[in-house]
């Protein structure tokens, strides 16, 4: 057998190189990365994406700290300058080309994940590419903000850096999945909450100062734990799902980005049993009742990501789909203020709504609200700006809505739910249970009745006859007499709700407006 020649030097100095820039090269950085419950940069990106798929960008990049440490001592230390990026295929089981995707991370083992000069160009080329290519885009945040101290970039301020303009324009253009775990302050939070959904672990801290900015503005020592805990920010509202650690964070990222990569196989006939529905609204009418085991029937089994559960938990908001096709619910918990639209469940609910629009998801909402939250207590939350930028989200879709009241549908709260009318939706229906009216029944009647009741003197006979002119009202009320003077156009068996969903769904246009779909700016 003839002997292969010497492979040349060039090729024997990249594998060199190459091999520095992977996680074999620095077991010691590894070791307590591993020793503090963490995953490395390379480890969750190799769970991420499909394998063999990664293109990277930027691998030799180094810290550009060559006054001060030697540059073979960078190229060790520093491998990517902490920044790994390039694109890849995620979930390309289930759709092939469609499922292309840029991904970016932190890498904590080098330098705490600081954002160093080298890693903003990185960032740059990366955020141009995806405006180029339209790829959704997942985003592993973790760091400690901007890096004092490249001093191959001499700088004053560096406030021309470009990144996090470019990162703030793909809004609207591309879905982008933030993932946080451990520490990201300044900068590196800024990449999460510009993102349109923000996975966290159990153990993240996320915040727009770190400990050292907090303590430089003088504001006292803060362990960098305590600056902005996941259980803060989740009831917050910043965070959008807090799992338990980087493996969940990375399976519910795939997750997520699926919706936004297109349909799944579905197989007729492998529908999930519908008739428990009849039994999940109590007869009761005031008594609460857990809306989403409804959704997880009314949706494909094990379709269901629920949103910002800890935030304004009386607005429900969740990812799904419906014979396949990705879909946003939006529904209220009656378990929560009775269901009853704040400020923050109205803003939460705008925002979700800008998100399905944005992105083409058809949007489903399960009504069941006695309206708006009123009184001088929530007037001072900016109650009329935030539920009204409700309804004006509702009525920018360009989406297919269809609208399924479940039990009550009063007033504004109501009408905001189903995109400003009972009409606007492309179909609203009702479950018998349900109950219409322009406001709370029992406060319309002692609005009408006002001068009546006050003529009667005995407070517990004004309060009984209240009881029967209320009673006599919730049977005007129902459903069915609304269907009579088609204010709603149909009631249905609760077992019917999947199916007629899927089958409005599929005589649907993606988009029912000739009006370009806005773009997804939060106006929070």
């Amino acid at each position: 057998m003839s002997q292969s020649p010497e492979e040349r030097p060039d090729l024997t100095e990249l594998r060199r190189r190459r091999s520095l820039t992977l996680d074999e090269a620095r077991p010691d950085a590894v070791d307590r990365r591993h020793e503090r419950g963490g995953r490395t940069a390379r480890e969750n990106l190799d769970d991420l994406v499909d394998a063999g798929s990664f293109v990277e960008y930027g691998r030799y990049a180094i810290a550009p700290q060559r006054a001060r440490f030697e540059t073979e001592d960078l190229i060790a230390r520093t491998p990517a300058d902490g920044l790994i990026a390039g694109t890849a295929s995620v979930n390309g089981d289930l759709f092939g080309e469609a499922a292309r995707c840029a991904v970016l991370s932190y890498d904590y083992t080098v330098l705490a994940g600081t954002q160093g000069a080298v890693g903003h160009l990185k960032k740059d080329r990366l955020f141009e590419l995806i405006e180029k290519t339209r790829l959704p885009t997942i985003f592993f945040a973790e760091g400690g903000g901007g890096r004092p101290g490249d001093t191959d970039f001499p700088a004053v301020s560096a406030l021309q850096v470009r990144a996090f303009a470019l990162w703030a324009k793909l809004s609207g253009l591309v879905p982008r999945v933030a993932i946080v775990k451990g520490r990201c302050f300044a900068g590196n939070a800024v990449i999460a909450g510009c993102a349109d959904l923000i996975v966290a672990t159990e153990d993240s801290s996320l915040g727009m100062g770190g400990p050292a900015m907090i303590a430089g503005g003088g504001l006292g020592e803060v362990d960098p734990d305590d600056v902005g805990p996941a259980p803060m920010q989740e009831a917050n509202g910043v965070l959008d799902l807090v799992v338990a650690d980087e493996a969940e964070a990375v399976a519910a990222a795939k997750k997520l980005i699926a919706y936004f990569q297109g349909r799944t196989p579905w197989v007729p006939g492998d529908d999930p049993d519908q008739t428990t529905l009849r039994e999940m609204v109590p007869e009761r009418e005031r008594r609460a009742f857990d809306v989403r085991p409804v959704i997880e029937t009314v949706a494909d089994p094990e379709s269901v990501t629920f949103l910002r559960e800890k935030f304004a938990p009386e607005m429900v908001t969740a990812l799904a789909r419906i014979e396949g096709r990705p879909v946003g619910i939006l529904a209220n918990d009656s378990r929560h203020m009775a269901g009853t639209i704040t400020s923050d469940s109205a803003d939460k609910a705008a925002r979700f709504l800008q998100l399905c629009e944005t992105f083409g998801l058809p949007v489903i909402s399960l009504v069941d609200t006695p309206g708006f939250m009123v009184g001088p207590d929530h007037e001072q939350t900016a109650l009329v700006r935030h539920t009204s930028r409700l309804l004006v989200a509702g009525a920018a879709l360009t989406v297919p809505l269809v609208s399924i009241i479940l039990r009550r549908a009063y007033g504004l709260g109501a009408q905001a739910m189903v995109g400003g009318s009972l009409h606007e939706p492309l179909l609203t229906v009702a479950w018998p249970s349900a109950h219409l009216g322009p406001m709370g029944l029992e406060g319309a009647v002692r609005l009408a009745m006002r001068r009546d009741l006050e003529a009667i003197a005995d407070e517990a006979e004004r309060e009984a006859r209240v009881r029967e002119l209320t009673a006599m009202a919730e049977q005007n009320a129902r459903a069915m007499n609304a269907a009579q003077l088609f204010e709603i156009d149909d009631v249905i068996d609760p077992a019917e709700t999947r199916s007629v969903i899927a089958a409005t769904l599929a005589a649907a246009p993606q988009r029912i407006a000739d009006r370009p779909p806005h773009r997804f700016v939060d106006t929070w």
